[in-house]
């Protein structure tokens, strides 16, 4: 069983706020996490992260361990490790314990340093397999599975990203929790929502304390961290060691560069340039498009791209346009056409005001 050190730095933000965590041999500092998110987190979005942000951990979006097992070629371009993204996580969904195993000793054969596994997915599809969330309501399904995997890639660390449980009347996570750790498990991750809540309402971060509390390897909070103050009142009020960045990251690789920020020096940096927003909007098509072919790259990110300048002015017209790109050619073309019409409209106002001055 792994042991939960911390490491708290005497110029720490905090004394809540700990500067690293282990799992296993392996060291996450400082302790926050890119979560897991299907259609998000692949190779080029985590090593965007990583350079902007410099998370402790990294996760991959969540995959198929049957379609592993099936050979596809879709699902092993998922992996796309590279040098720059250690630690990663290699997240992996599925309910058959012979499977499961074998998937995860082709991950760590892929260059995972860590295997975690989905018991959170709320998704149907996912679910109605026996996996993902549906996992919590079969224990012993859970612990055979999880068993196995740790069986198979002993020493490699194997971590469970949970959610509270099925529903509200079906808490799971404490008591299943401390069943997994005994079987090996060197940490979790916990989502304060049930399944059923999906991504409405609130997270509960009272569930996140508890288990914390019900648990001796190191927990990582997730849920509702918008702004870096979020991640500093997580730790405080959860005694979590490590946080758990998602949907706030998706086109916003900085809110993990804040939050790591704050919690290392206490300082939050200027916020990014228009500029530096569409460099690093081109810069995550391109990288994709690397491992993808271009036209698929660029409609996958479609929805993400205008998230890079959400908020400015003119943003939903961008968004539009580029709902119709099918090239990096053209997803330049919109924004270049965007900054255009910015500035024009800057020097018209320039010129109103010069001109009521006279």
């Amino acid at each position: 069983m792994s042991v939960c050190v911390l490491e708290r730095p005497e110029n720490s933000l905090s004394p809540t706020v700990p500067d690293a965590y282990y799992l296993g041999d392996i060291r996450i500092s400082p302790p926050v996490v890119l979560a897991p998110m299907a259609d998000v987190t692949n190779g080029a979005y985590r090593r965007l992260v990583k350079r902007i942000a410099g998370p402790g951990l990294l996760v991959t979006e969540l995959i198929s361990t049957m379609a592993l097992h099936h050979n596809s070629k879709r699902t092993y371009s998922m992996f796309d490790v590279t040098p720059e993204q250690h630690p990663l996580a290699v997240q992996l969904f599925g309910s058959d314990p012979e499977i499961m195993a074998n998937a995860a000793r082709v991950a760590v054969n892929e260059g995972a340093d860590i295997i975690d596994i989905n018991m959170g997915c709320w998704v149907p599809k996912v679910c109605k397999t026996g996996a993902g969330a549906a996992m919590m309501r079969d224990e012993e399904t859970a612990c055979r599975v999880v068993g196995a995997i740790i069986d198979a890639i002993a020493p490699v660390p194997v971590t469970v990203k949970m959610r509270a449980g099925w529903d509200y009347g079906h808490l799971a996570t404490a008591g299943l929790a401390r069943k997994l750790e005994r079987i090996g498990v060197a940490g979790f991750a916990l989502h304060g929502r049930f399944a059923v809540q999906g991504h409405s309402g609130n997270a509960d971060w009272n569930l996140i304390r508890e288990m914390k509390q019900a648990v001796g390897v190191p927990l990582v909070g997730n849920g509702d961290i918008k702004q870096p103050e979020d991640a500093v009142r997580m730790f405080a009020e959860t005694g979590c060691d490590g946080v758990m960045i998602g949907r706030a990251a998706i086109g916003n690789p900085w809110i993990v560069r804040d939050v790591v920020s704050l919690l290392t020096t206490g300082k939050i940096p200027p916020p990014p340039t228009l500029e530096e927003r569409i460099e690093t909007a081109l810069a995550h098509v391109t990288d994709l498009a690397q491992n993808w072919e271009e036209e698929r790259a660029v409609r996958h990110l479609r929805g993400q791209l205008p998230l890079y300048i959400s908020g400015i002015v003119g943003a939903p017209r961008v968004r539009e346009a580029i709902t119709r790109t099918v090239s990096i050619a053209e997803v330049r073309a919109v924004f270049a056409a965007y900054c255009a019409r910015l500035k024009e409209s800057a020097h018209a106002s320039e010129l109103i005001e010069n001109s009521r001055e006279d």
